[in-house]
Formats: structure tokens, sequence, C-alpha cells
């Protein structure tokens, strides 16, 4: 197959998957609530970001919420518990952050039906050092629904607001782990060692402390692909994304890997001058960190496979999240 249909194809795949399509579900809160707000000492607070970052003296208190996939919380609760609390922990340190605590919402038929939501949760908040301090519990539900919220501060911020026309996007995963054997989840984190697990994270926060970083992204349920947009759409800026360049594990293809949701996996705007001192770090904990594109003029994300390129999506005439380039009028 030519590289340029195989392009075809996977942008094709890439449009219609629903990590992508879901994130425009965002646009309903863009349309309530505006592309910022102002704090109680009247500071501009972005929003669009993985968590809100809320000035609190020479630093920011991090606020951020996930609600559970319902078909994942049905089938595999245990899984769906330790998500709960490993996505936030994750948006916490994408931001420069580290985590303080957590709280949850559980809806379910009966007392019994929440054990292994609970089970995956305690597990998890084990793994990564989160206390589980509070939150809501019904079990007096017609149906069982499971929702987290999570408490962080950041001494320095890594933002999705910065990128700059030139700088390089770095793709950051752990390679060792397995896909679920229903979902587009690269597990990373179940059966990994906690110290690995929390040190691997650390290195987030080290870097935006250092000045070496000021701008990125979780990769979320969108994908890389996805999660580019979203960094796109807040910078008001636009990409050339060389998917050749992300190398899938080994027995996995590139759409699955490219649609996947990888546990550990960032995507950062870095400036170029700074991407061999941002490396090593990632490297020796046998990390994958490398150069997967660069921030571009314009509006547009331009996929690139080979020799090969193609328009993916034009902000000019579609949103994504909603969360545009107003931002930049604060």
């Amino acid at each position: 197959m030519s590289d340029e249909l195989k392009l075809s194809e996977l942008a094709a795949e890439l449009r219609r998957s629903l990590g992508i399509l879901h994130k425009q579900d965002i646009q309903t809160a863009a349309d309530r609530l505006g592309t910022y707000v102002r704090s109680t000492t009247q500071q501009p607070i972005l929003l669009g970001d993985d968590c809100a970052a809320i000035p609190d003296g020479e630093g920011y208190l991090l606020l951020a919420v996930e609600g559970m996939w319902p078909t994942l919380v049905e089938t595999d609760p245990w899984f769906a518990g330790w998500c709960a609390v490993m996505v936030n922990v994750s948006d916490i340190y994408a931001m420069g952050g580290r985590p303080i605590a957590v709280v949850d919402t559980i809806w379910s038929p009966s007392a019994t039906s929440v054990d292994p939501l609970w089970q995956g949760m305690v597990a998890a908040s084990q793994a990564f050092n989160v206390p589980i301090v509070g939150g809501h519990t019904s079990c007096h539900s017609p149906y069982t629904a499971l929702s987290v919220a999570i408490l962080g501060r950041a001494n320095r911020l890594i933002t999705s607001f910065s990128a700059q026309p030139g700088d390089v996007l770095l793709h950051i995963t752990d390679m060792q782990g397995h896909m679920h054997p229903q979902y587009p989840f690269w597990n990373a984190a179940t059966e990994c060692e906690r110290d690995r697990l929390q040190a691997n994270l650390n290195l987030l926060p080290a870097l935006a402390e250092l000045g070496l970083c000021d701008t990125g992204k979780d990769i979320s349920m969108g994908g890389i692909v996805g999660t580019t947009l979203m960094l796109l759409e807040t910078s008001n800026c636009g990409a050339v994304l060389n998917l050749g360049a992300i190398a899938p594990p080994p027995q996995v293809d590139l759409l699955p890997w490219l649609l996947s949701f990888p546990s550990y996996g960032y995507l950062l705007s870095v400036r170029p001058e700074a991407v061999e001192q941002i490396q090593p770090p990632f490297h020796d904990r046998g990390l994958v960190c490398e150069p997967v594109g660069k921030i571009t003029e314009g509006q547009t994300l331009t996929l690139k496979l080979g020799e090969v390129s193609l328009c993916f999506w034009d902000f000019a005439t579609e949103a994504l999240t909603g969360f545009g380039d107003k931002v930049h009028e604060v």
C-alpha cells in the first residue's frame, strides 16, 4: 500500500473515532462558560486545559474531574475504578503539578455492586500515593456511574495555551505494557512497580520547575492526534504531525496505537534548544521521548507519512472543544 493511500485511510479512521468526536461535546461547556473566568482575586483562570489552574500565592491549585465511560464501568469495573484515579493523577502531572487528594462520586443499585469499583480506586490510590478523602455515595440508583475529582498544586505550570511556531512536539510514553483485551487502552500502569510509576510521573513537574517546558497535554481518549488538536486549538497554532515517527509497541498496529489511551502518555511543545536537555531523564528510565512534529503558524493540523502530507483539520472552519483563540484576548 502506498503512503498516500495509507495516510488517507488512517485520516478517515481517525476522523470517525469516538475519542475525537466526543471532544466536540465539550463545546456545550465552552458555549456557556466562555474561555475564561475570574478568580476571587479577579485573576483570569483559562478554561480548556487538563486542569483548572487557580492562582494561589506563589503557585497554583489544580482542580480536575473525570467521569468514567459507562461501558467500561459496566464491563470492567475494577479497571474503571483504577482508571478513575489514574487519569486524574495524570492530568495533574501533565500541568507540572503534584496531586494532593481525590474525592469520588458513585451511583449504584446496591452496596455489593460497588465492590470492584472501590477495589480498583483503592489500588490506584495506593499505587500513586494519592489519598481518597471523601465524596458522595448512593446505592439506590437504577444505574452504576463513577466520577472522580482531584486537587493538586503546581509551582510552575505546563499549560496548553503557550505553544509557539517553531516548537518541537515531543511524544512521551511507556512501552512496558499491554493492550486491554476489549478497549483501546494501553495499560502500562496496573502491573508497574509503585516506585517506578511515581518516579516516571515526577519527571513532568521537574521539567516545569527547571524552566525547560511550559506547554503540553496529557494524551487522552482522543489519542495523540486528538490531543494535538486540543493543544493547537487553545494555543491558536497549527502543526505538522509525523505519523511515521510515532512507533507503536511490538505487535500493535499504527492505527490502534494512534487511537489508544496510553495510561502514561504526554505531548509536549518545547523550544528546539531544550530538546536535548529534556530527553535524557526519560530515556534513562526506559521511556519514549521522541520528536514527532512541529508547531507552525496558521490553524491547520497536517498529518505526514513518509513524503506524503494531508490536511487533517482546519480550525478556521471547524472547532473541536470550542476553547479556541479567544483565550488570547484575556
